[in-house]
């Protein structure tokens, strides 16, 4: 099992905390010691965490804060309450998500709900967030892809799935875009000097709530071949799923722009994994991040 490293002094930010990896990775980090953020969409949700967190490690220093990354203006007021707060910010972990919704669902923004929530939130969260990060000695952004970022295609065309959607490919265009956001973030950072590591992660095939929140939007639940893959796929616990998040987030040994996740792809402890080579396209890459930021209104700060 890995063993997060000594995070006593370091506050770190983690979406989607309130259940899965997320909630197993703030569990990790605040128990190394890290003052963790409970960034969640419900705040009672949150709350339980935060007290099956403490049940735990009852001297851990967990907060909840109210996000919604299907909601811009959700997010500027996240951002601006920890700004305004004024202390640095060590870690953001990029891990909330939806998966695979049956039928084509808009966010708050107007965005298609997968692409929103998966990469346009947690792109103008990490884009808000810069200043707390680069105040920060060693300040690192972490960003949850998918094994099916591999099968994923930006479709310029049509990025939001108007004109015909498919639950599986837009989930995987969503995913292939936060692997891209890694690998971008990295070279910007490298490009501008700045200390921040920017790193990738996914978690194989972890049993969670993902595999069922999103499939259950219209109230049926996953279908019966959704049912018997989770049955028939080798698969793991958060425990387990959550290890190439913590490595990418708090390993020494993790590298600009790396990636990670479970050494026999779907499971296993955390390990390098391979980009797919369209997440290496610089072009889109490049494309992909001027689009984001005419979408989300968010830019990068002129100076930093």
């Amino acid at each position: 099992m890995y063993q997060v490293p000594d995070q006593h002094g370091k506050r770190a930010v983690v979406t989607g905390a309130n259940s899965g990896t997320g909630k197993e990775a703030a569990k990790r980090l605040a128990a190394a010691g890290a003052d963790v953020v409970l960034a969640v969409r419900t705040p009672e949700k949150g709350e339980q965490a935060r007290r099956d967190i403490l049940a735990e490690y009852p001297e851990a220093h967990v907060e909840v804060r109210r996000i919604d990354l299907a909601d811009l203006a959700s997010v500027r007021e996240f951002a601006d309450g920890l700004i305004a707060a004024g202390r640095p910010l060590d870690l953001l972990v990029n891990n909330a998500g939806v998966m695979t919704p049956p039928r084509r669902v808009e966010t708050t923004d107007g965005f298609e709900l997968q692409l929103g929530s998966n990469y346009l939130g947690p792109f103008a969260l990490t884009v808000r967030l810069l200043p707390l990060l680069l105040a920060a000695p060693a300040p690192r952004v972490v960003t949850m892809s998918s094994g099916m970022a591999n099968a994923g295609r930006i479709a310029f065309d049509d990025l939001q799935a108007e004109r015909e959607y498919r639950p599986n490919r837009a989930y995987a265009q969503s995913k292939l875009a936060d692997l891209m956001l890694t690998l971008r973030l990295a070279e910007i950072a490298a490009e501008r000097g700045w200390p921040l590591l920017s790193t990738g992660a996914h978690p194989g095939y972890t049993r969670t709530n993902l595999q069922t929140s999103g499939p259950g939007l219209d109230g049926r639940g996953p279908g019966p071949l959704t049912s018997l893959a989770f049955k028939l796929v080798p698969s793991q616990g958060v425990e387990r799923g959550a290890e190439p998040l913590l490595y990418a987030a708090t390993s020494p040994d993790a590298t600009q722009g790396g990636y990670y996740g479970p050494r026999w792809a779907l499971v296993g402890p955390a390990t390098t994994a391979k980009p797919t080579r369209r997440a290496l396209d610089k072009a889109v890459a490049e494309r992909l991040w001027t689009e984001s930021e005419r979408l989300t209104g968010v830019s990068l700060p002129a100076h930093a």
